[in-house]
C-alpha cells in the first residue's frame, strides 16, 4: 500500500485531511464501481478491442507530469493532441458517447486519486503546452492537486461542449478552447483556490453527481442554492457571472 500513501500528495497542493477523504472515499468507490469498470471492460474489449485505456499526459503540477487514465472512448489516431472540438466527433465510437454522456470513461481515474496525482475536487489537469504558455496562472492554478470535477467543470463544462461543438477544424478548436474557454476556467479555478473547504467540496461532488444523474440539475441548482455549502450566496452568483461573461484573451507568458 506504499504506492497510495504517496507523501508527496500531501506536501504539495493538498492537505492531510483532503487526502485522508480521497483515499477512504475512493476505497469506498471502488466496491460498487469495481464491478461496473469490469464490465465496461468487457464490453470495450468487445467492441473496439485493445487498448481499452486511454492514457495521457497531463500535469498535477508545474514540473510534475503524470498519466490520467479514461477508458478509451474514440478510434486510435497517434498524433492526437489538443482540445476535442467537432472535428474529432468522428472519431468517437458508440460505446464511447455513452461512456462520454454518463462520465463512466472517468472512473479509472479513481486510480490516478489513489496514487495521489489527482484529488475529487479540484481543477481539471492541463496538457504540459498550456502549463509552459501560462507558468505564472498554472502556478497559482495548480497549488490545488487537479481534480476528476471541480468548480469549473461543474459551472463551465455543459458551455464549454457547446463551443468545441461548432469547432470544425483542429485551428478553429485551438482559437475557441485559448481564447474563451480557457480563460474562464482558469477564472473559476482561481475562485474556487480562495473558497476551497472540505464543505465547498462535498457541494461541488453533490451537484456534479446529480448533474450526471438529471442533466438539468445545473439550471435548477442556481436559482436553489443550497444551504450549507460554505459558499456564500454572493460567492456562488460570483461564479455564475464569471461562467457567462464572454472571456477576454490570455496574453502568453
Amino acid at each position: 500500500m506504499g504506492w497510495i500513501a504517496d507523501q508527496q500528495a500531501v506536501k504539495v497542493g493538498m492537505t492531510r485531511r483532503k487526502r485522508a477523504f480521497d483515499i477512504l472515499f475512493s476505497l469506498i468507490l471502488l466496491i460498487p464501481l469495481g464491478l461496473v469498470m469490469a464490465v465496461v471492460a468487457a464490453l470495450l474489449l468487445v467492441t473496439q478491442g485493445r487498448p481499452l485505456f486511454y492514457v495521457a499526459p497531463r500535469m498535477r503540477a508545474p514540473g510534475e507530469q503524470f498519466d490520467l487514465l479514461k477508458f478509451r472512448t474514440m478510434l486510435r489516431e497517434d498524433d492526437d493532441s489538443g482540445a476535442t472540438g467537432a472535428h474529432k466527433h468522428w472519431r468517437i465510437t458508440k460505446v464511447g458517447r455513452i461512456l462520454r454522456r454518463t462520465r463512466i470513461d472517468e472512473l479509472p481515474q479513481l486510480f490516478n486519486i489513489l496514487r495521489g496525482d489527482m484529488s475529487f475536487v479540484g481543477p481539471r489537469p492541463p496538457l504540459k503546452e498550456y502549463v509552459e504558455r501560462f507558468p505564472a496562472l498554472y502556478n497559482q492554478v495548480l497549488a490545488n492537486r487537479p481534480g476528476v470535477t471541480g468548480l469549473a467543470t461543474m459551472i463551465y463544462h455543459a458551455h464549454e461542449d457547446r463551443i468545441m461543438a461548432r469547432c470544425k477544424t483542429a485551428e478553429a478548436t485551438e482559437a475557441a478552447y485559448y481564447r474563451r474557454c480557457l480563460p474562464t476556467k482558469l477564472r473559476l479555478d482561481m475562485i474556487y483556490q480562495r473558497r476551497r473547504t472540505l464543505r465547498v467540496d462535498l457541494w461541488i461532488i453533490g451537484h456534479t453527481v446529480m448533474t450526471v444523474v438529471i442533466p438539468s440539475w445545473q439550471g435548477r441548482g442556481r436559482r436553489r442554492i443550497p444551504s450549507g455549502h460554505g459558499l456564500p450566496v454572493a460567492a456562488v452568483q460570483k461564479v455564475q457571472q464569471v461562467a457567462q461573461q464572454p472571456a477576454a484573451k490570455i496574453p502568453a507568458e
